[in-house]
């Protein structure tokens, strides 16, 4: 999502916020490469051909040397390392100013999250601080089924301060600059992994786009009957039950068991955050409730 040729790239990984806008302290991108095609992703699939990068799980034709992308039979989880440079719109000094829109990215593998959602700065709180994506088949060694993990702040290895610390300098730094904040979601719908399907990358970047050009600025929206988060009713180019996770599941029933187990699972693992976080973070929660009809 970050190689995107209408915009200036100034980093793909850790980033700060601080008083003079954004920058990137760690140079270099890392893409995962399975199944990637020029046509899909032209700026990274010509960053694979730059001499100097690196390669990582990827199959090779034994003849040409060629990389074959579609070659998943070693691992799903492909990789490529390259300098920014080799994207052509990236900012050498990788600053910028005051962001008005801030893309939280998780895969929901259990088929449950919309693709897009706009958060208040408590939902934005609360999502950052859980750090929820999930693992698949194929990208970790012994995971065979769909299985939650929570990073917090989406980078908890690296937090030396408590939590809060970090989440409560978002939220007043996303309230004091006015900040769009977005929860995307990239991964599973009509059904969880094995039975859904991939969420489709065009429409994932048709919606980015709109929201980063503030298209959904008049939008009309409607919160998930789970998560409280605010979802669009209509995107240009987007059908609009992809939006809405629950119309696109054959059986309804089997998709409010799933997002009331997701949601119980947010819940368990934001217990230890509690007692940092004022009333209104906490409920930012997602319910365990059945969705109506």
């Amino acid at each position: 999502m970050s190689a995107d040729p209408e915009r200036h790239l100034i980093g793909d990984d850790e980033h700060g916020w601080g008083a003079d806008g954004d920058f990137n302290f760690e140079g270099g991108c890392y893409a995962k490469t399975i199944s990637l095609s020029e046509e899909a992703e032209p700026e990274i699939y010509h960053a694979t051909k730059r001499f100097g990068t690196v390669l990582e799980n990827v199959v090779l034709n034994p003849d040409t040397h060629e990389p074959d992308f579609d070659d998943g039979s070693r691992t799903q989880n492909t990789r490529a390392a390259y300098p920014i440079d080799a994207i052509p719109n990236a900012v050498p000094s990788g600053r910028a100013g005051q962001p008005t829109n801030i893309i939280m990215l998780t895969a929901d593998a259990f088929g449950v999250l919309p693709p897009l959602a706009k958060m208040t700065p408590e939902q934005a709180m609360y999502h950052f601080l859980s750090g929820y994506t999930a693992k698949v088949a194929g990208t970790e060694i012994g995971v065979t089924e769909p299985e939650a993990t929570f990073s917090t702040c989406f980078g908890a290895p690296f937090m030396p301060r408590h939590p809060h610390v970090y989440g409560d300098l978002l939220r007043r730094l996303i309230s004091e600059h006015e900040v769009d904040c977005w929860l995307v979601n990239t991964g599973w719908t009509g059904g969880a992994y094995g039975t859904g399907r991939r969420m489709p990358i065009k429409d994932t970047r048709a919606l980015l786009h709109a929201a980063l050009n503030g298209h959904l600025k008049d939008a009309t929206f409607e919160p998930d009957a789970h998560f409280g988060l605010q979802v669009p009713t209509a995107v240009p180019g987007v059908d609009p039950s992809l939006l809405r996770p629950r119309d696109t599941w054959s059986d309804k029933a089997a998709y409010d068991a799933q997002a009331i187990k997701l949601a119980g699972m947010f819940a368990d693992n934001f217990a230890v955050f509690a007692p940092y976080v004022a009333d209104a973070v906490k409920n930012a929660a997602p319910v365990l409730q059945e969705a109506a009809e």
